[in-house]
């Protein structure tokens, strides 16, 4: 199977099961922005040292790509054939859990943190504005077309344990977080 098809050349692409929509239609660009995501989480578990934090992000990876899919299937019909579906309540409950125990490694934040620190804690923040811009994304889609809450959920929880892991890689690395001190600083 060759991986250029020419379909695609006038600004249009498939929906599963549904026919070809313009590439800047908005389930693109939600789908299109969990990719983005899926692809910056693969960089930051490729920059982490840490088995235990790569092992959490295979796991989201796998999750975002099921994420992807059913966002790139508008019709149930076709979501049930094929097995795909929103994120589970327990995949939302295992991104809580993570946050709870790592945050237990952290001081608590006493003002805003600036992305940076190490190279591998700047991966999982650049992860969460990417992470916030498919939230944004799912969000428009999911005032024209019907997408179960737990998909957009599963993305409001990932940001926030994407920011814990930024704060976790400084710490181990032993680099403090920028703190924000505001414009006078």
């Amino acid at each position: 199977m060759k991986i250029y098809t020419k379909r695609g050349d006038r600004g249009e692409t498939d929906l599963i099961g549904s026919g070809r929509v313009p590439k800047d239609h908005l389930r693109v660009e939600a789908y299109g922005a969990v990719d983005e995501l899926n692809a910056f989480v693969g960089q930051a578990a490729a920059l982490t040292p840490h088995d235990d934090l790569r092992a959490l992000l295979q796991t989201i990876q796998r999750a975002l790509f099921s994420l992807g899919a059913y966002l790139a299937t508008p019709e149930a019909r076709h979501q049930e054939a094929m097995g795909m579906g929103p994120p589970a309540e327990s995949e939302i409950e295992l991104l809580e859990q993570r946050i709870d125990a790592l945050e237990g490694e952290l001081e608590p934040l006493r003002r805003f943190v600036l992305p940076g620190g190490s190279a591998e804690a700047s991966a999982f923040h650049l992860g969460r504005t990417v992470c916030r811009r498919a939230e944004r994304r799912a969000v428009a889609l999911a005032g024209q077309a019907e997408i179960d809450a737990l998909a957009l959920r599963y993305l409001n929880r990932l940001s926030d344990l994407l920011f814990v892991l930024a704060r976790v890689a400084n710490r181990r690395a032993g680099q403090a977080d920028i703190e924000w001190e505001g414009r006078g600083a």
